[in-house]
């Protein structure tokens, strides 16, 4: 969810911007200008969106597009709405404005291609209301605090914005939803057990599973490149006091995300367990397509910010720092080729609030 922590970035959605160019391609050209000389596993690093909050940017099926979501009062969105952004040769995008396709009410959150591409999946709170849903202020310490907003339900829509399938109907949160790369299952978030578990279906929303069960939230998760893995943050309150907290904040449709580890463990729900123990905030994992690596965002070597990627073996090894920005970088993605890492990046912004997506040639 594009939440994630940009609170401690990010003010609201009202944020001040940089100027938009006037196509999606300005200064999209091969250059290293924007690559610090310690991300050496990035090679011809591109900006590909100018002004705004511009994240959870997921490659096709094809890896000639990216689907994301943007808040961007230049646009008239003021909160986010899903667009296609469509990438030529080379993972350049092409020179166009990006595709508005989910239906411009509510707030939608989380879209992933379907197999083929034709079509993607993302939640979205326009049955409940209309209107964009209030951010929730600090706590009374100052405490972040994500919204879980009850009127979340799962779609599909084609490329051109229709929806054609509603996946998901009971009360509560559903969220969060990405598509095997094997083309057959998805997961997904849901508050309906009364915690925020994860779930796999089928993908017309059929043959429902829950996968975990443990108190806290389980969330962001993401299939393996063979499909029988799923890799997720996940936060768990250990004392009682911990666990009353997390309880009363749920009530009121809130979680804290300061604290959580990476968990790993099969798509039936076997097999779990921590996959990192860094302290801080660990998300937005994803498996390097050789299914050998993840990587990730932390702020565990701050301890609040700057948020960068790491990069971490699935037994747990071989730690490595990726990205070296002095605010945020989050929300990484694979090429399914391996060729390209999208990300999403307050660098380059001209000392605004503006988070844009970016993406850059993988170096092994």
């Amino acid at each position: 969810m594009i939440a994630a922590l940009f609170g401690l970035l990010l003010a609201n959605c009202g944020t001040e911007v940089t100027e938009t160019p006037p196509t999606a391609g300005h200064q999209a050209v091969d250059t290293d200008t924007l690559r610090y000389p310690e991300e050496v596993h990035l090679k011809n690093l591109r900006q590909l969106t100018f002004g705004g909050d511009n994240a959870e940017a997921y490659w096709s099926f094809a890896s000639d597009a990216l689907v994301f979501q943007a808040t961007n009062p230049s646009w008239e969105i003021p909160c986010d709405q899903i667009f296609i952004m469509e990438l030529g040769e080379n993972a350049k995008p092409l020179p166009q404005r990006p595709t508005p396709v989910s239906t411009g009410l509510g707030r939608t959150t989380c879209a992933y291609f379907m197999p083929g591409d034709t079509s993607f999946v993302y939640a979205s709170t326009h049955l409940g209301d209309a209107e964009c849903p209030p951010v929730p202020p600090r706590g009374p310490g100052g405490e972040y605090v994500w919204p879980i907003y009850p009127d979340y339900d799962i779609f599909v829509a084609n490329r051109s914005g229709e929806i054609t399938q509603q996946l998901t109907n009971l009360p509560g949160y559903d969220a969060e939803a990405t598509v095997s790369p094997k083309g057959d299952r998805m997961v997904f978030t849901s508050t309906r057990s009364g915690d925020l578990e994860l779930y796999t279906c089928d993908l017309d929303g059929g043959n429902v599973v829950q996968v975990t069960d443990e108190l806290g939230y389980d969330g962001g998760a993401f299939f393996s490149p063979d499909g029988e893995w799923l890799i997720w943050r996940a936060s768990r309150p250990q004392t009682e006091e911990e666990q009353q907290h997390y309880k009363d904040l749920l009530s009121n449709g809130l979680v804290e995300p300061t604290d959580m580890e990476l968990y790993i463990g099969r798509a039936d729900g076997s097999e779990v367990r921590q996959l990192t123990d860094l302290g801080g905030a660990n998300w937005a994992p994803y498996f390097h397509p050789n299914g050998e690596r993840v990587i990730f965002c932390s702020n565990h070597h701050t301890g609040g910010f700057p948020f960068n990627l790491f990069s971490i073996r699935t037994d747990g090894t071989g730690l490595e720092q990726i990205t070296f920005d002095d605010a945020f970088d989050s929300f990484p993605m694979f090429s399914p080729d391996g060729k390209y890492l999208s990300f999403s990046s307050n660098r380059n912004n001209g000392r605004t609030r503006s988070t844009n997506v970016f993406v850059a040639e993988w170096i092994q």
